[in-house]
């Protein structure tokens, strides 16, 4: 009997539940989408149960569709979203929606925390980094806040896969990767000191456990949801951006994967580097042995859906899932560098290569001859442009090389973008095969060491495969470089006036 690891990706969107072999291959998917709310101008919130439900559906539905017996499942092990704040009581009731990652609303506690602590200078020499309304630390201060009962009543803060473990194990755990999310400590394995500070109750962290640790047999309660059997082996898994290095084959120091998908994210492997540089910061890898340097971007493939959807409905309901090869054709019809038109992607704030709440969209130098295309070609080009600046302050902060990058999610399956990509950032970009399910795989090794199956995270590189390789014109590239230097420029002008126009209103907002 053929048995495989069940590893759940649970992304910003949707939940897809993939079977890996032992070797690596995929042998079967299932997802299912669950909806994402926003209350108010900088809130992000998802329902806790969504994800769970959504597990339970994707579950029973990758067995039964392709007649897997639930004995083949030899582990279960998620890859999830980061930066969750999940409350919930004794029993594991949720108390408060997940307040996602891309939520911005405790700027004000983020400034409060970095004010109590002696200010952004002391905080930043004790944390390793400023800290903006998008972090944890200041979420739960916000919670603490703004909704005193719900924080009273909270026995334990889990994220996202801690509470997927929860409804799996019934144990409230946190992954070493999920808390690099908090605030943890890369040296000493732990939380950070600065979290009690800032007024964080420590009992409420749940405590630590690493990627590949058993955490429980699956519950007989959780067997009977998902269709499987109690007792199957429940991993501790990793955040989405550490499977995802696992699954591209870059673990080995210096290594750098990018991720396109709903977000994106530069990400390089290092066994020493430990500081947060521009909006950088340095995290747990799924791998105790090793730290990754994550760079993220907050609105990648979000941009091009919204563009689709706003300027290009005739064509997604005439071409259906079709729309992305015909969007290929209209932005190959455009000169690079889109006949001087810029596009700045940040329309939900930015982290890197920028901190910011208040930054925003803005498309920049439109005249007479731009068109809806030229404008999508921007959009592409914008998304660029920013990997490209973090790219850039890799090399410069951490003397990375960045020099051969590979690249997963379902953007690496974007042919057009892919080539944008490279001229414009003047690298050679290869596509890893099957990246829409990088990160499942990556997961699936993880469960696979815990078993006992591999003997280590080097041995993931036998599992990953390059299927096209992308190399920048050099022409094309001495345009991207002249527009590259005016995007720069283009945040510096506008950093001012973006605060002006929405920092006091989120404020408002919160208060």
């Amino acid at each position: 009997m053929e048995r495989y690891i069940l590893a759940h990706d649970i992304g910003t969107s949707s939940d897809k539940a993939v079977l890996v072999r032992f070797d690596g291959t995929i042998r079967a998917t299932a997802s299912e989408p669950y909806p994402t709310y926003y209350p108010n101008p900088a809130w992000v919130e998802q329902h806790p149960a969504d994800y769970w439900k959504a597990v339970c559906e994707t579950s029973r539905r990758v067995l039964t569709d392709n007649d897997i017996s639930p004995e083949s499942v030899a582990a279960i092990v998620f890859s999830t979203q980061a930066q969750g704040v999940i409350p919930v009581s004794e029993s594991g009731e949720v108390l408060y929606p997940n307040i996602t990652w891309v939520d911005g609303r405790a700027e004000k506690q983020a400034q409060g925390i970095m004010k109590k602590i002696g200010g952004k200078r002391l905080f930043t020499l004790l944390a390793g980094t400023p800290i903006m309304g998008k972090d944890c630390i200041a979420k739960i201060i916000w919670l603490k806040e703004e909704r005193p009962e719900v924080y009273r009543n909270a026995f334990r803060i889990l994220d996202v896969n801690g509470y997927l473990k929860f409804r799996c194990t019934g144990k409230m755990v946190t992954e070493l990767s999920g808390a690099s999310g908090y605030g943890f400590d890369l040296r000493k394995k732990t939380w950070m000191s600065v979290l009690p500070l800032a007024g964080i109750d420590m009992k409420k962290l749940p405590p630590l456990v690493k990627s590949t640790d058993l955490i429980a047999p699956l519950s007989k309660q959780a067997a009977r949801e998902t269709g499987l059997l109690e007792g199957t082996p429940v991993f501790g898994g990793c955040d989405d951006v550490q499977a995802a290095a696992v699954g591209a084959g870059q673990q080995s120091d210096g290594d750098v994967h990018v991720y396109l998908g709903t977000s994106a994210w530069v990400a390089a492997a290092t066994k020493t580097k430990d500081s947060f540089r521009h909006g950088a910061a340095a995290i747990q890898s799924a791998d105790p042995g090793m730290n990754l340097i994550a760079g993220i971007t907050e609105s990648a493939g979000a941009n091009i859906e919204w563009i689709r959807d706003q300027f290009f409905r005739h064509e997604k309901e005439k071409y259906g899932t079709g729309v992305f090869d015909f969007m290929d054709g209209v932005i190959a019809s455009v000169p690079p560098g889109s006949d001087g038109l810029i596009c700045t992607p940040w329309m939900l704030g930015e982290r890197c290569p920028v901190s910011s709440t208040t930054t925003r969209a803005t498309l920049f130098n439109i005249t007479m001859v731009h068109t809806r295309e030229h404008l999508m070609r921007a959009v592409y080009e914008g998304i660029a442009y920013n990997i490209r600046w973090i790219l850039q302050n890799f090399s410069s902060d951490y003397g990375i090389d960045c020099a051969d990058i590979r690249i997963i999610g379902g953007g690496a399956l974007d042919r057009g973008w892919m080539q944008i990509l490279s001229d414009v950032t003047g690298r050679r970009i290869s596509v890893v095969d099957n990246p829409r399910n990088a990160g499942a795989v990556g997961a699936a090794v993880v469960a696979l060491i815990g078993l006992g199956e591999l003997p280590d995270f080097a041995a993931a590189k036998q599992f990953v495969r390059v299927s096209e390789t992308f190399v920048p014109s050099a022409e094309n590239q001495a345009v991207y470089d002249g527009l590259f230097m005016q995007y720069q420029k283009l945040y510096r002008s506008l950093s001012g006036l973006y605060a002006e126009a929405n920092g006091k209103r989120f404020t408002e907002t919160v208060q």
